[in-house]
């Protein structure tokens, strides 16, 4: 492909909550649950921060690194499972704010996980086809568990955005595809507040499955091996199953290492692997091929065989925060503070 990435830019609260304050107030042992989740400590929204905000913060980023005019973007997909409106456009609201409206076409992404990916996909296709000049992927979310489930010792806040193009391109999409199936591991029905899940069953079959056979279909489309990739990014519902995948299909901790970020960040779902790519990009060098599989529960994978360019030398990657301040900073709350944050506290018949 001649698109690629032309400029990205992430964005992560700033408040914190660890495991062992979770564990706290509902009586469990936050340690060993944050030991074996591989999370040291996730992030919060503040009462005025949702995805629209996220994403707004991440895009103007990512315009001013890489010096582009927003008027000349053709498309906006926001990809989230925790848009603010069931009915109301996240997308609509990011384009005003970042001066890209009226002339452009906007939408929001849904697919669990990986809609952030799916919008990058989306993007491609705009792109490659000449239909638009720049288009913008963006993967957020603010979801949350339940008081005292499992998902809420990890489920965070955070997000990043793409834009895409075939101009200056400091990542070159070189090829993508996808593996889909119907696997119910993780719903959430309109009206009901928190998303359910079927405990082990999300991660055989279905993380560990998915993750796998659409890595595995990508070697095969591409003729590569793990050892033909300096980074690789996997989704991180926790910091222990992309650990686990990579090591099956023969990475090493060294090739994972910036990729993985949900133990500082938690699981910030659709932001999880783009993120996780922002921060490899951070470190990237020119001419470094990249594996990048995102999973989606429902359920799905999206692949990316990436390559940096020479372009990525004169980028300004020092324009605003990397990934690498959000995680070494943060401030942490007590659980009341981000019950409170996090609306979780309900009054009767409110």
């Amino acid at each position: 492909m001649e698109a690629g990435i032309v400029s990205y830019g992430a964005y992560v609260p700033r408040y914190r909550i660890t495991p062992r304050e979770i564990g706290r107030v509902w009586g469990a042992d936050g340690d060993a649950v944050g030991q074996g989740l591989n999370v040291v400590r996730k992030s919060v929204p503040a009462p005025d921060e949702d995805t629209i905000t996220i994403s707004t913060e991440a895009l103007r980023l990512a315009l001013a690194r890489g010096g582009i005019d927003p008027q000349q973007i053709g498309a906006i997909y926001v990809g989230s499972e925790s848009h603010p409106y069931a009915v109301k456009p996240t997308a609509t609201v990011v384009a005003q704010a970042v001066g890209a409206t009226p002339n452009l076409t906007a939408a929001d992404f849904e697919f669990a996980c990986k809609a952030g990916t799916a919008a990058i996909q989306t993007c491609l296709g705009l792109v490659g086809a000449g239909m638009i000049r720049y288009g913008v992927a963006i993967g957020t979310d603010t979801s949350q568990g339940a008081p005292g489930d499992a998902l809420e010792y990890s489920a965070s806040a955070g997000g990043a955005a793409f834009v895409l193009g075939r101009e200056k391109v400091i990542c070159r999409v070189r090829r993508t595809l996808s593996y889909t199936t119907d696997t119910p591991d993780f719903w959430r029905r309109e009206g009901q507040r928190y998303p359910s899940h079927s405990g082990r069953f999300t991660g055989e079959p279905a993380y560990f499955r998915h993750v796998t056979e659409c890595a595995r279909a990508m070697f095969e489309a591409v003729d590569s091996r793990p050892a033909d990739y300096r980074y690789v990014v996997f989704h991180q519902p926790n910091g222990k199953f992309p650990q686990r995948v990579g090591k099956q299909l023969g990475f090493s901790e060294e090739q994972m290492r910036y990729g993985l970020v949900t133990p500082y960040l938690g699981n910030t779902y659709s932001g999880a692997a783009l993120i996780g790519l922002a921060n490899v990009l951070d470190h990237a060098r020119p001419n470094e091929r990249i594996l990048v599989v995102g999973y989606g529960s429902g359920a799905g994978s999206d692949a990316f065989d990436l390559e940096t360019t020479d372009e990525l030398a004169g980028f300004e990657r020092n324009h605003g925060r990397a990934v690498q301040y959000y995680l070494d900073h943060g401030v942490e709350i007590p659980y009341a503070v981000y019950a409170k944050f996090r609306g979780k506290i309900r009054m009767a018949g409110g």
